[in-house]
């Protein structure tokens, strides 16, 4: 689960990565390098679940973020750093919205939807010239040989060139299930789906629903594979410094439940896709990590190979009825511990203990 940060020079887009991922400022990089680190995702239920059992290890979900080099004139055509941002699995996208004269935009003055725009535009850009290179290559080789692959391939290109050349993100396409695995071999950068994070001032903090709607981006959230959020750099830096106790008072004086990094963390999760059930014991409580609609025996496999090849059963059980029960022996015997097959799709939040042969 890797996550690429990037933006234009001036967003705040390192200071993020650096609040994310708890890093010392590094030394600048080129377009081709990047800086990466892994989180763990914060989650209330696995808190409380690890309370009940008193476990000796709580394991949380974890993210990779890569602090990208920033995005320039060129940088979008440089082949080094398309390869980085092809490599994720997801863009969380900073923009600029605080203003402060000591630091001037690049483009010259604040506005988040033609910079939101532009980047996208590039993306399509970048991704048209592979589809334009992959199907004159396609042409040449249906000369020399009839073959159905080669054929599927070509119309899934000419629905990507059609939909791109009429400047809109792969990722706001419809695709079969087909057409979604063939495409992730391209990489495609507008097909990844992206967390769009405005860099709002200490005074839009408090309103940050108004902020979206003031910065003109409201209209960005319902595209399909696309969040987005807003936070302040330099409220969550301030934060960061904090001892507990003193940074929720903090947030209270904004009228914030939460931090803008637990937003980001959680936000990210959601934009891949995936889910997560517990296991939950006295040696270990963990959260893992499954594709939303996962299976009881994909579920078995994440936890170990061995579980999925010998699954016989899952007993499940919701987070919160366990927490009720206060025991999974109290919850067996009120019924709320269920036994299910290796079919069951699994619900996130759920307590997930697979009973195996050998």
């Amino acid at each position: 689960m890797a996550c690429g940060i990037i933006g234009l020079p001036q967003t705040g887009k390192t200071s993020l990565f650096q609040i994310l991922t708890g890093k010392a400022p590094a030394e600048s990089h080129g377009h081709a390098e990047q800086h990466t680190g892994t989180v763990s995702v914060p989650d209330d239920r696995l808190d409380r679940l690890s309370k009940l059992f008193s476990p000796e290890k709580t394991i949380y979900a974890r993210v990779e973020y890569a602090d990208v080099a920033a995005i320039s004139k060129d940088t979008l055509k440089e082949a080094g750093y398309l390869a980085s941002l092809r490599n994720m699995d997801a863009l969380l996208y900073v923009v600029r919205v605080f203003k402060d004269e000591a630091v001037p935009h690049i483009k010259g003055s604040i506005d988040p939807k033609r910079d939101i725009a532009d980047v996208e535009f590039d993306m399509m850009v970048a991704d048209l010239g592979i589809v334009e290179n992959r199907l004159e290559r396609l042409e040449k080789d249906r000369k020399k040989i009839k073959n159905p692959e080669l054929e599927r391939e070509q119309v899934l290109l000419e629905k990507a060139k059609q939909w791109l050349e009429s400047e809109k993100p792969l990722r706001q396409a419809s695709w079969t299930d087909e057409e979604k695995k063939r495409l992730r071999g391209f990489t495609f950068l507008s097909a990844k789906p992206m967390l769009i994070v405005l860099n709002v001032g200490e005074e839009e903090v408090s309103n940050l629903d108004a902020a979206l709607v003031q910065a003109g981006v409201q209209d960005v959230t319902p595209r399909p594979q696309t969040l987005t959020t807003a936070v302040s750099a330099k409220i969550e830096a301030e934060l960061a410094m904090m001892p507990e106790a003193d940074a929720a008072d903090f947030l209270k004086s904004y009228g914030l439940r939460e931090s803008g990094r637990t937003r980001l963390l959680r936000a990210t999760h959601e934009l891949l896709g995936f889910m997560v059930f517990f296991t939950v014991g006295e040696e270990e409580c963990r959260a893992w990590t499954v594709p939303q609609g996962a299976t009881a025996v994909q579920a078995a496999a994440a936890i170990h190979s061995d579980l999925a090849k010998h699954f016989i059963r899952a007993e499940v059980v919701p987070w919160d009825q366990l927490l009720d029960a206060g025991s999974l022996a109290a919850a067996r015997q009120k019924g709320v511990l269920r036994l299910e097959g290796k079919d069951y799709v699994v619900r996130d939040g759920e307590i997930v203990h697979i009973r195996h042969s050998g």
